[in-house]
């Protein structure tokens, strides 16, 4: 089989001055792509552009996420240089870590705006030019802590699972004019969890494994799911640890529970937790549920 190639197309990247997004946006450019990277300041840009610059037509913008005109004249300056946008890969993002009894409505604006609004803004703005041109690939980078939650991180967590809800619609909306949408998870050491405490040697330990996990390691999943390999495979979440690809499972019934006459709080109490129960999900976080070491 050839190595997958993307010549010609054009993709942005958002949040790609380091980290996931960088290791992305590199990988994207050397295998044809056009890729144009957003940062949040100048520095952020000109490293962009200084790291894609052996690749023609790359470039580094800089962009505030939350500037939603700012984005569409972006998108409008790349389609009318390029002829197009292809692809669109939601990576930027920002954690303001706080227990939610004690969470500041500015950390939740903070987070939900940057990590959920502009996602759908972004994605809003490219979906246009997608759909006139029949063929459009998105990806939305997610976590799974969207899905298991986390201490200190409900504002982060909540809008990390929005995003597997956005992703999902988007692709429901748009399978008609070849559009896909999917989510990746990513395992990997980057500032959004630099924050991790270490203040235990549990801890100190799990931080040591986790900087292991280079970023690098998830552009190989991004660039299948943006290719004409993965046409057919829309609306998935996919998680990322070291060498390990998983398939997420999405939000569907576990068990049911029915009675005839009908419920009331009584037999909720006696006859329908009980037989419930035993499907219940734990108190678990991320850690807890991939609790083996990365392979």
């Amino acid at each position: 089989m050839s190595e997958i190639e993307f010549e010609g197309q054009v993709a942005l990247v958002t949040g790609a001055s380091r980290g996931i997004g960088a290791a992305i946006a590199l990988a994207l450019a050397n295998r044809g792509l056009k890729v144009i990277g957003t940062a949040t300041s100048e520095d952020g840009a000109t490293k962009i552009g200084q790291t894609l610059s052996a690749f023609p037509g790359c470039s580094g913008k800089l962009l505030n996420v939350n500037d939603a005109a700012a984005a569409q004249a972006l998108i409008d300056a790349i389609i009318k240089e390029h002829g197009g946008l292809q692809i669109l890969v939601n990576n930027a993002g920002i954690t303001r870590d706080n227990l939610a009894l004690r969470m500041k409505d500015e950390e939740w604006d903070a987070v939900l705006d940057t990590n959920l609004k502009a996602v759908f803004r972004i994605s809003r703005a490219v979906m246009r030019p997608m759909m006139k041109q029949r063929y459009g690939r998105i990806i939305s980078i997610t976590s799974v802590v969207g899905a298991s939650g986390n201490a200190g991180q409900a504002n982060y967590a909540a809008a990390k699972l929005g995003i597997i809800g956005l992703s999902k619609s988007i692709a429901l909306d748009m399978a008609r004019y070849n559009v896909r949408s999917n989510c990746v998870s990513p395992f990997a050491w980057s500032r959004l969890i630099g924050t991790i405490p270490t203040e235990t040697e549990a801890e100190k330990a799990r931080v040591a494994k986790i900087q292991q996990m280079g970023p690098e390691k998830i552009a190989p999943i991004c660039a299948f799911l943006l290719s004409d390999a993965a046409k057919d495979v829309t609306g998935q979440i996919f998680a990322v640890r070291m060498n390990e690809i998983f398939l997420m499972s999405q939000s569907r019934p576990l068990r049911s529970i029915h009675r005839g006459e009908g419920w009331t709080p009584q037999t909720i109490a006696e006859h329908g937790m009980p037989a419930l129960k035993s499907s219940f999900y734990k108190l678990d976080r991320s850690a807890d549920i991939f609790n083996w070491d990365a392979i």
